[in-house]
């Protein structure tokens, strides 16, 4: 079976690859394309916050927004054709499903799996395609770059994104439409907590149930949870 993150980085080490000492601005602002040579380890972790926590706030946000007025159209009885086509890009058949797909889980857990999957944001998937969680590409017209390496005689792809934001946007849009992650879907109906919930994603990752135990080993030790208070 085809699992939903392979290509990024499910470790904590950080990546060593490519450095460059002028990707820091004078005010201090870090690139998302380069990484500055010789940073200690807090210094690497402060620029993943910098460059992810914006577009991660942002988006969940927006996807609140949305899935409030969905959630007070339903609950009015109110008929819209926006609602159907929801249905069909999230392949939900009730309401309830359509609910489940768009509400948006913890900034903590999209923080962590960012963390893993990008090697804090250091991964030549997020230098060169701003692919913060090592997506594949199967479809050859879209921006995409080779991974480096083959599937036997085949070539593996990663997606290209234009912004963070984008690649952020697509990874809550993989969790909210797939067969794979229904559990998951359920329990953030009645659950906000982060550490239960990324016991739900075993089947994102080759590693299976030690990927949820990563996740909230990252979480727990970096106090990503603050961010879940951030309205």
């Amino acid at each position: 079976m085809q699992l939903y993150k392979i290509a990024g980085a499910t470790f904590l080490a950080l990546s060593l690859a490519a450095c460059d000492n002028t990707s820091q601005t004078q005010n201090g602002e870090y690139s998302a394309d380069a990484v500055p040579e010789g940073m200690t380890v807090q210094e690497k972790k402060a620029r993943f916050r910098q460059l992810l926590t914006p577009a991660v706030n942002k988006v969940y946000a927006q996807l609140t927004d949305r899935y409030e007025k969905v959630s007070a159209t339903l609950s009015d009885g109110q008929e819209h054709p926006e609602l159907d086509a929801l249905k069909v890009e999230y392949r939900a058949k009730t309401n309830q499903q359509l609910l489940q797909a768009l509400k948006p889980h913890p900034k903590s857990i999209v923080m962590a799996q960012a963390a893993m999957e990008s090697a804090w944001a250091t991964s030549r998937f997020f230098r060169e395609a701003n692919n913060v969680f090592g997506v594949w590409s199967f479809d050859k017209d879209e921006p995409r770059i080779a991974a480096g390496e083959q599937r036997g005689d085949k070539t593996i792809w990663i997606k290209k994104y234009d912004s963070i934001e984008d690649s952020v946007r697509d990874n809550y849009r993989v969790l909210a439409r797939s067969a794979a992650f229904v559990g998951f879907r359920e329990l953030r109906m009645t659950s906000e907590d982060p550490h239960e919930l990324v016991k739900q994603l075993d089947r994102y990752s080759e590693l299976g149930a030690k990927y949820g135990e990563e996740l909230s080993s990252v979480i727990r030790f970096n106090k990503f949870t603050l961010i879940d208070q951030v309205q």
